[in-house]
């Protein structure tokens, strides 16, 4: 088992330091005004030919170069004191010995458990014996739903499953199921319905069999408004076909048994408060994953992101990835000014990854208060976007080549195929390494059109095969990050409170479109309710 060398006694959230109440904080901003303003990338690898090994690292399942990054020895001296001063290590075994750390919600924050090993672990973190009952009760709901998973898969009756959750219980499965196509039997297809637009489940709807077709209900309460909309109406689908025996055709992942009852379900599979939604694919909300891949791969997704768990929880801070990634977010967003990041994959099975981080960084990071309540003096979460390469450099490169706007790249790449046709994967990898340069170098045009500044920052991310375990580790080295970056904003990470207005005002929304009523309302919404009403 390996020795944990950064660890660090107990602390309380109380005596955590806000990244700006730290004295790297001020060094860090004397340090950019008097040479990270001006860093430029050319001239950092001519006087420097160790840079590349310097700002690069192995992690479990990968390799990344941080090297055409915005940042020398010096700043990325700085920000491990700044990682150091803000307790960054405490915060981290805080949250694995399971502290409640989600201060608002008074919850721990265990989505670590869901990919903790019955036996065989990498790594032991302190307090784990404190949480046996949380592990016997993943383990038992594991167990179960991978032997569900395996007689689904056995079951030659299914040939459609139809998934149906929105937010973490849709994104997160949809991506890993796209990004394992190959290790997926070809004698079912897999459906993902989360819009509450009609539109998108009609689509789906159109082509199936009710006899021939499995639903999964996927919502902690069984009470969420697109996923149950949705859901009622497959079921008014399945009915109205001739579909019979819901209990058979209807499976529910929830915590809220009876309501899932109530609908006529019978079997559920459950999870935990302690499980956010865009940290919950690891969990029985990952069912659609295991009956696409079978229990053996879904097992290694679980061990590749396990492995980085224990690289996380284990390495010093300088080797540490999430850490260094975090640290980068932060000089980035606070330092450079640089308020989003673009996610490139050249693998087209990670085409949803983006909106998969989306969600994971900008609703665990997108606060503007700390965990005291207090307003902050700085921006935190960056706005995360892309599209798959080859794609992306036909769309949106031209900004990034030659925009006004710095926009920081995350390339992330596979370094073997995962098919057979030859020549493309060459061309594949010569686009992503020759971006990169290209972002870097630039090339000068006195006439101006043809100019590319350079100095341009990215990332490559690089794995050696997208299978289960290195997608596990890739996804939850983007977790560790994002909670990285938010302990050193000091903000609570793992709530979402931003996403409740809209709802609620919503309901009330949804009650005047039958009525009418637009008394109380504001002029533009109440002169938008008449003119929807009318056309409806």
């Amino acid at each position: 088992m390996a020795a944990d060398r950064s660890s660090s006694p107990a602390a309380s959230p109380a005596t955590f330091v806000r990244c700006d109440e730290a004295p790297a904080w001020r060094a860090l901003q004397a340090h950019y005004a008097q040479t990270g303003r001006s860093f430029d990338l050319r001239q950092a690898f001519t006087h420097d030919a160790g840079r590349f090994a310097n700002f690069s690292q192995r992690a479990p399942h990968l390799f990344a170069d941080v090297s055409k990054g915005l940042i020398d020895a010096a700043s990325q001296a700085l920000l491990f004191d700044l990682a150091r001063q803000c307790a960054l290590p405490a915060q981290r075994d805080a949250m694995f010995r399971g502290e409640a750390i989600n201060t608002t919600e008074d919850r721990a924050v265990l989505h670590y458990l869901l990919r903790y090993p019955a036996s065989g672990a990498q790594w032991e973190p302190a307090g784990l014996q404190g949480l046996s009952e949380q592990r016997a009760q993943v383990q038992a709901t594991l167990d179960a739903m991978l032997d569900y998973a395996e007689r689904v898969r056995a079951d030659a009756a299914y040939t459609d499953i139809v998934h149906i959750g929105i937010g973490g219980s849709d994104l997160g499965p949809q991506m890993a199921v796209r990004a394992l196509a190959p290790y997926t039997s070809s004698r079912r297809r897999l459906h993902f319905v989360s819009n509450v637009d009609g539109h998108e489940l009609d689509g789906v709807l159109r082509d199936l069999d009710p006899a021939r077709t499995l639903f999964l209900i996927a919502s902690k309460t069984f009470t969420t408004l697109e996923t149950m909309t949705n859901a009622h109406s497959a079921r008014a689908w399945f009915e109205a076909r001739g579909g019979v025996d819901v209990a058979r055709h209807f499976v529910a992942l929830t915590s809220n048994v009876d309501a899932a009852r109530a609908f006529g379900i019978t079997t559920t599979f459950g999870f935990w408060d302690w499980v956010g939604g865009r940290y919950s694919l690891w969990s029985a909300i990952g069912l659609p994953i295991a009956i696409a891949v079978g229990a053996h791969h879904f097992r290694e997704l679980l061990a590749g992101a396990h492995a980085m768990d224990a690289h996380f929880a284990t390495a010093p801070l300088e080797a540490n990835l999430p850490v260094r990634l975090a640290l980068l977010d932060v000089w980035y967003r606070n330092f450079h000014g640089l308020s989003t990041r673009c996610i490139t994959a050249y693998h087209s099975g990670l085409a949803r990854l983006p909106a998969h981080l989306q969600q994971l960084e900008m609703e665990s990071n997108g606060k503007r208060v700390d965990r005291a309540g207090r307003e902050l003096p700085f921006a935190t979460a960056p706005v995360l976007w892309g599209e798959p390469g080859t794609n992306g450099q036909h769309a949106y490169f031209q900004m990034i080549h030659q925009g006004s706007d710095v926009v920081p790249v995350e390339f992330i790449a596979v370094r073997e195929a995962s098919h057979e046709l030859p020549g493309h994967q060459a061309q594949l990898l010569a686009n992503v390494l020759a971006q990169g340069q290209a972002l870097m170098q630039g090339r000068p045009d006195a006439a101006g059109h043809r100019h590319f500044p350079g100095n341009r920052p990215s990332t490559l991310l690089l794995l050696d095969r997208l299978d289960p375990a290195s997608l596990g580790a890739l996804v939850a080295l983007q977790e560790h990050r994002v909670f990285c970056s938010g302990a050193l904003w000091g903000i609570n990470s793992f709530d979402q409170w931003g996403v409740e207005l809209g709802k609620v005002l919503a309901q009330d929304i949804g009650q005047r479109l039958e009525t009418g009523d637009a008394r109380g309302l504001d002029a533009s919404t109440a002169g938008l309710l008449e003119i929807v009403r009318s056309r409806t």
